[in-house]
């Protein structure tokens, strides 16, 4: 067989040679079990399962570990001697081997006393075996298997340690040439990436454990920079240890570090490493991302107004440009100058002069991304409230194609809603705290209290209602409305039972990492498991008499930019936190109503309880304008609503029933909190009290709870932001 050339597929003489088979040197293998009709490089590269992919795993992962080759050897001696165990140590890195030479299961117990307080990692599928201690380690080995363990002293719950911004960013030897550096010429930069990507706004994943990085492909988009800026357009897909896999997009860049030291400085989040050239001597040269490289960024603006296609090794990148994008960008003289946002965000955004803005989804995901469909459909219903669509960037290759980044026009504005509503509740704050400590918050003298922010609560609301109009007036099938039906009522109770199980399950394990302050409440909503749970199944079993219609999707304040006039809404790509098909579902439009009343929930209370936002709420003066907050909230709830069904007057996606339209928003207001309430116990447990109060208040189990404005015929009892 190995004299024999390699059997590349199953047409004809393996596909080696189309020469008649007896003029071939040697013959090829006909044996039924492995002849080349069933045992081929092709079929064994569509099989992520095969032996062939096996191998390169394999060879991967030994690649990552210079112990293998370099390391000092310590045999271990088990009593079983069917069994050879054996530790590398090369630096850092420990590595111990276990091996059975039986083709029987064997079993072994090995001291590793002088390994104690390590803990075996092991290696493919970063699976955590207990930490080594006095007693022996005991193992079950099959047939004639193997076990690869990295000893580690602290393999961290998710898999690598973040690495904060402030910190400097790390060192490593390697090539001065971006091309050797990606494709393996520095181990050390595979170490690094982990803990750079779960450090960054746009990794989605952060409570998952990274098993591993790996580059995808990297295109060389041109751009007009210094001769001695190298870049490329960078794909990685990381692995985990549980679940699938994700495809995330690094476009990195690498020069001289005394070049764009200065530049980087108010941007240290855009510095993935630090590169000292192999050998001694050699200036140092800094990795960073290239996002935040000018010329590079408008150099993926080029390619989508010039509909360019892009080819790497494995996959392809194309532009493609609306109609509106000439009036978009401008004559000839329009100055397009790129410049990237320094606050982080799940996208990356660089706007260009004031007439574009091209936002860069760091996520890959097969299929229709809804910010493109929606943004289209919008511009082609000439919806002023929301920015044109200018074009795409997107991905191909053996996948579906993945859209990688949208350009759009840039509006013009004085910074978004969620700035303007903080803004709001802070004067709101100060001029109850100034009141007599006898007044109270009473229903009629709020609104005056409020100001000019009602106004601002009714137009959006109208704004909103104006732009569910549109996507239910589509005459397209991505956006032709689809009934409440029983069986859609049914899935519906499963996943909010599902969701509702896990969050539970969460807030149960996260319990005693909460905040003091909202340990009460945490308890109170464990114990109030089954009543989550009762109140989902009467809520999703209500007759619903309305369509459900494509709607933004995760609608908050801070998907609402403030023009000074106006309202204009952005951001039409969905939760990220949910699969990109879920994202383009039909639901009821009162989802998006959910979402808003959250976020002003959000405002009220993020501004009262957490001093980073608001600033100006002494202590001392908490406990005194929680009523004040819970009236803020009600009365700019009932604003807005009350301006959306005025605004969403006889349309199929409201129902008529006062009842209907109660269960609806409590619905969704339920689904949004569970959503929220998972979202900060991962990601900041400090903001925890809020999504527990907007549920303990669904509930109608919140102490202090005040019942909605009487003017808001749809408000909930309760209500919180999302992504605020």
């Amino acid at each position: 067989g190995v004299r024999t050339p390699m059997q590349w597929s199953a047409d004809r003489n393996a596909g080696f040679s189309d020469a008649n088979r007896q003029r071939l040197f040697l013959p090829v293998i006909t044996d039924p079990e492995y002849s080349y009709e069933a045992i081929n490089v092709d079929a064994q590269q569509a099989n992520p399962s095969s032996l062939l992919w096996w191998m390169k795993r394999l060879i991967a992962l030994r690649k990552q570990y210079q112990a293998f080759g370099r390391g000092s050897l310590t045999f271990l001696t088990p009593e079983n001697r069917r069994i050879v165990a054996f530790v590398r140590e090369f630096g850092d890195e420990r590595i111990l081997v276990v091996a059975n030479m039986s083709r029987f299961v064997q079993h072994a117990e090995l001291d590793l006393t002088p390994w104690r307080g390590l803990i075996p990692v092991e290696m493919f599928g970063r699976v955590e075996f207990p930490r080594i201690e006095e007693r022996p380690l005991f193992l079950t080995l099959g047939p004639h298997s193997f076990i690869w363990f990295a000893l580690e002293a602290d393999p961290s719950g998710r898999g690598h340690e973040i690495r904060p911004v402030e910190e400097k960013a790390p060192i490593i030897s390697g090539p001065a040439d971006l091309e050797r550096l990606l494709s393996g010429g520095a181990r050390a930069l595979a170490s690094v990436l982990p803990g750079y990507v779960r450090a960054r706004r746009w990794f989605r994943s952060k409570a998952r454990r990274i098993k591993g990085i790996a580059l995808r492909d990297a295109l060389r988009v041109p751009f007009d920079g210094s001769a001695d800026i190298q870049a490329r357009l960078a794909i990685f897909d990381v692995e985990f240890t549980e679940g699938e896999a994700e495809t995330y997009v690094l476009p990195l860049a690498l020069a001289p570090a005394e070049r764009v030291e200065a530049a980087l400085a108010p941007t240290p989040q855009a510095i993935v490493v630090t590169v000292l050239p192999d050998g001694e001597g050699g200036a140092a040269w800094t990795l960073y991302d290239a996002m935040y490289e000018p010329a590079f960024a408008t150099g993926l603006l080029d390619a989508v107004s010039g509909k360019r296609r892009i080819s790497g090794r494995r996959t392809e990148l194309t532009g493609s440009p609306t109609p509106a994008l000439r009036r978009l960008r401008g004559g000839r003289g329009a100055a397009l100058t790129p410049a990237v946002g320094r606050a982080e965000q799940s996208n990356t955004s660089v706007v260009f002069g004031d007439r574009l803005i091209l936002k860069l989804f760091r996520c890959l995901e097969p299929g229709a991304n809804p910010e493109i469909e929606i943004g289209q459909a919008l511009t082609d219903a000439a919806f002023s409230h929301t920015p044109a669509l200018g074009g795409w960037l997107s991905l191909s290759g053996r996948r579906e194609p993945q859209a990688l980044g949208v350009v759009q026009e840039y509006v013009a504005n004085e910074g978004d809603a969620w700035a303007l509503t903080l803004d709001a509740v802070s004067d709101f704050y100060e001029r109850a705290a100034a009141t007599d400590a006898e007044t109270e918050a009473r229903a009629e003298i709020v609104p005056e209290m409020t100001g000019d922010y009602l106004y601002f609560a009714r137009l959006l609301g109208t704004r909103t209602a104006e732009l569910h109009r549109v996507l239910a007036g589509r005459d397209d099938s991505a956006f032709s409305s689809e009934p409440f039906s029983a069986l859609y009522q049914r899935s519906t109770f499963q996943n909010l039972r599902n969701q509702a199980s896990g969050t539970i399950a969460l807030l149960r394990r996260r319990l005693g990492d909460l905040p003091d302050d909202a340990r009460p409440a945490a308890e109170q909503v464990i114990a109030s498991s089954d009543e989550i749970l009762r109140r989902t199944r009467e809520l999703t079993q209500a007759r619903i008499g309305a369509v459900r219609i494509r709607t933004h999707g995760d609608y908050h304040l801070g998907q609402v930019l403030w023009t000074g006039k106006d309202v204009v809404i952005i951001d039409f790509e969905g939760e990220p936190g949910r699969p990109l098909s879920e994202r383009r579902h039909r639901r009821s439009a009162l989802a998006d109503v959910a979402g808003m009343l959250r976020s002003f929930h959000y405002a009220a209370f993020g501004t009262l309880l957490n001093p980073r936002l608001g600033g100006a709420v002494r202590p001392e003066d908490i406990a005194r304008l929680e009523p004040w907050a819970r009236a803020w909230y009600a009365t700019v709830s009932a604003a807005f609503v009350d301006a959306y069904l005025e605004g969403a007057a006889g349309q199929p996606f409201v129902p008529r029933a006062r009842a209907e339209q109660v269960a609806l928003l409590d619905l969704a207001m339920l689904q949004k909190v569970l959503y929220e309430l998972t979202y900060e116990l991962n990601n900041r447990p400090d903001w925890v009290s809020i999504p527990l109060r907007g549920l303990l208040a669904l509930l109608g189990t919140d102490d202090g709870h005040v019942p909605t404005a009487p003017a808001a015929p749809a408000a909930p009892e309760a209500a919180v932001p999302d992504d605020a």
